[in-house]
């Protein structure tokens, strides 16, 4: 099972899948028209409603004019295979082990994991480097990134800063012999593969490469000093032995999505923190710490049994230190950066930034496990005024997290929603005697006790330039069935906003959301509204698929390219909105058109869907930006070759995926890498 597909929410708090099935049941009897009249109100868009729009991080404005949104052709799903001297010509599902992109389009790769970073030592193929030589390369599995233009106060795009974020390792591909042995040494080479690279690019002669030595170049990791700013700095639950002020912390870990504040600094959000942690005695952990997933093994990592930082039952607040989003400045190579409390701690999936109407810092993210929640948090003090003060716009400030109510029948809207507020002063968290520190630290908890909305499986957030806020609700195969399994929620029922259920006990029929949806919402005033209307963008799936016709619309409402298990979702400046995909099993059942992961591209207005990338074998397409003139996209391909489980034995992957390098099996890896697309006339992106 996928960690993200943990259940850990104990909550009777109600399902969003649960709200539009009753929405669209109400709809359904007004207009006696059955699913058709649900099907044909799902693909109506509303106006907006007044939300200001998300600053755009120093890219170029809107265009203005009548060219459509989508101006290539998509990618085809299937392709005609020539016949050979043994078989004959067929048409055969597009599942190649390369990076394809539409004609008129070309990509090629950037950086590699193993790339030195600035003036480090170049990738060996036989994972035969150490620590050090590792933490000044390239990460693993490459996942959020952003560009920033070299000179911040001018918007070049021709040459800039890239920060990309390294999520996890695969052990298989990081040492020569697998996990055949453990060593300490081992576990330092897995927290130098974690983190962020800082490098630099640049454009010349129409050409991309990576600047080489940089004095901006730094690689951020598992083990570079940072320090806690916020409300909950300093906190008890934040102190350990090594560090009894609780304000200094050692690395970042499981680095997923990110995001670029309005200021220029990069936010990178710590998900699946709780897989490192594990205990090697007799050790009854706390409720706060299964409700975050800590367990014994963890992701059989085995950090714990090589460095006590990891151990929990000797450092029983270490695992309190992550989960967080972290700030950098990408500007200034030797600055710290800074864990946020302010913003929460959970699995963070994205940071998407919008203002309100007097300047004030927006932040949006999803945590990422199933039945979990969507969270807002607003700053205290406008944008500048904090960074006069010499402080980080979102060091203080309100958490908020997402309620999804229903709405009238007859509305165009699927329903209403409220930002409760998890402060001191709310009843349901006082009546607790919760402290701001307990708030924020163990963010779930406070979550689960003010009635937030289960999701299912809440990813990235992105804001579009009208102010419409997207989420990706990757799946939830789990909702629904059966509560004979003890590890299963039995509180996992549908709601209007999470409507797929299983319809079976039996596990080989718990399919429940195997697609996943795209929720969005309009702030029913600026970005720090108090409430908001939302509807479902799309619902992802394969209509042609019978495997797939199980549950609530079972083969989803897309209108052109089909995708499912949406992960990473970015709104670029002219509204077109990229969806990139991660899915479990590719190719098999529900998903056997579907054998590798893509990235599409939707239109807002008429929710057409076009293909725009597909990726290697067994890969994720993670992570997506342009420059500021929109004439080159970066996009991050993770993992291509992995299996269903972390592999731990070396030269398995090969076998799946032998991309980027194509070396001969046996002599090389499959790498996490930085793709460039541009378009062969020099346009703009998605024209």
């Amino acid at each position: 099972m996928s960690p993200d597909d943990i259940d850990n929410n104990p909550t009777d708090n109600p399902a969003l899948a649960e709200i539009i099935e009753a929405h669209l049941s109400r709809r359904s009897l007004l207009k006696l028209g059955g699913a058709g009249a649900s099907l044909a109100f799902l693909s109506g868009f509303y106006a907006p409603s007044g939300v200001a729009a998300a600053p755009t991080g120093g890219r170029s404005p809107k265009r203005s004019g009548p060219t459509p949104l989508l101006g290539f052709a998509s990618v085809p799903l299937r392709v005609a295979k020539p016949a050979t001297a043994t078989e004959p010509a067929v048409t055969a599902i597009n599942n190649g082990d390369n990076v394809v992109v539409p004609v008129g389009y070309t990509a090629r790769v950037l950086y590699s994991w193993g790339d030195p970073v600035s003036d480090g030592p170049a990738f060996a193929f036989d994972a035969s480097q150490d620590w050090q030589a590792q933490s000044l390369q390239a990460g693993m599995h490459h996942d959020g990134i952003f560009f920033f233009p070299h000179n911040k106060k001018k918007l070049n795009s021709d040459h800039g800063l890239l920060c990309i974020n390294h999520e996890y390792v695969d052990q298989g591909l990081l040492f020569t012999d697998g996990m055949l042995t453990f060593t300490p040494e081992k576990v330092r080479k897995s927290l130098a593969a974690h983190g962020v690279s800082v490098i630099e690019v640049q454009r010349k002669n129409g050409n991309w490469s990576v600047v080489r030595p940089s004095d901006r170049a730094r690689r951020i990791t598992g083990s570079t000093p940072m320090k806690f700013v916020g409300p909950a700095a300093g906190s008890a639950l934040l102190k350990t032995t090594a560090d009894p002020t609780g304000t200094s912390v050692l690395g970042t870990l499981n680095n997923c999505g990110s995001g670029a504040s309005p200021w220029g600094t990069y936010v990178t959000c710590e998900e699946n923190f709780n897989g490192y942690f594990g205990w090697d005695q007799t050790y009854l952990r706390t409720p706060e710490q299964a409700r975050y997933g800590i367990t014994q093994t963890g992701f059989d990592y085995s950090w714990h049994v090589h460095d006590s930082r990891f151990n929990v039952r000797l450092n029983p607040n270490e695992s309190n230190r992550f989960g967080w989003m972290v700030e950098i400045d990408p500007y200034k190579p030797d600055s710290v950066p800074q864990k946020l409390t302010a913003l929460g701690r959970f699995k963070h999936e994205s940071a998407a930034f919008a203002t309100t109407s007097d300047g004030r810092a927006v932040v949006y993210s999803g945590d990422d496990e199933r039945n979990n929640y969507i969270y807002k948090f607003v700053g205290s003090v406008p944008i500048e005024q904090a960074l006069k003060q010499k402080v980080s716009p979102l060091a203080e400030g309100t958490l908020y997290v997402a309620r999804f109510d229903a709405g009238e029948p007859a509305g165009d809207d699927m329903g209403s929603g409220v930002w409760i507020p998890l402060t001191t002063t709310n009843p349901a968290l006082a009546a607790f005697n919760m402290t701001i520190d307990d708030i924020l630290v163990h963010a779930r908890v406070a979550a689960d006790r003010v009635g937030a909305t289960k999701m299912d499986r809440p990813e990235w957030v992105t804001v579009a330039p009208d102010g419409k806020v997207y989420a990706t609700l990757t799946n939830n195969s789990r909702r629904g069935h059966s509560t004979a399994d003890p590890a299963e929620n039995p509180n996992s029922i549908a709601d209007e906003a999470n409507p797929r259920v299983s319809t079976s006990a039996t596990s080989s029929s718990r399919r429940g959301n195997q697609y996943g949806s795209i929720v969005r919402w309009t702030e029913n005033g600026d970005a720090g509204a108090l409430t908001f209307s939302w509807d479902v963008f799309i619902f992802a799936g394969d209509p042609t698929n019978p495997a797939g016709l199980n549950g609530y619309l079972p083969g989803g409402n897309i209108n052109g390219a089909i995708f499912g298990s949406p992960d990473g979702i970015w709104a670029d400046p002219d509204g077109r909105i990229w969806i990139q995909t991660d899915m479990s099993v590719p190719g098999v059942g529900a998903y056997v058109n579907m054998p590798n992961a893509v990235m599409v591209a939707a239109d807002p207005n008429t929710k057409e869907v076009r293909r725009f990338l597909v990726g290697p074998k067994s890969c994720e397409v993670t992570g997506v930006c342009t420059t500021p003139d929109q004439r080159t996209m970066f996009v991050d391909i993770q993992h291509p070759g992995e299996s269903l489980t972390f592999l731990t034995t070396p030269g398995q992957e090969q076998a799946i995926s032998n991309w980027p390098d194509k070396r001969a099996l046996g002599q090389g890896r499959p790498r996490s890498s930085t793709v460039i697309v541009t378009k062969d006339d020099g346009g703009i992106i998605g024209t």
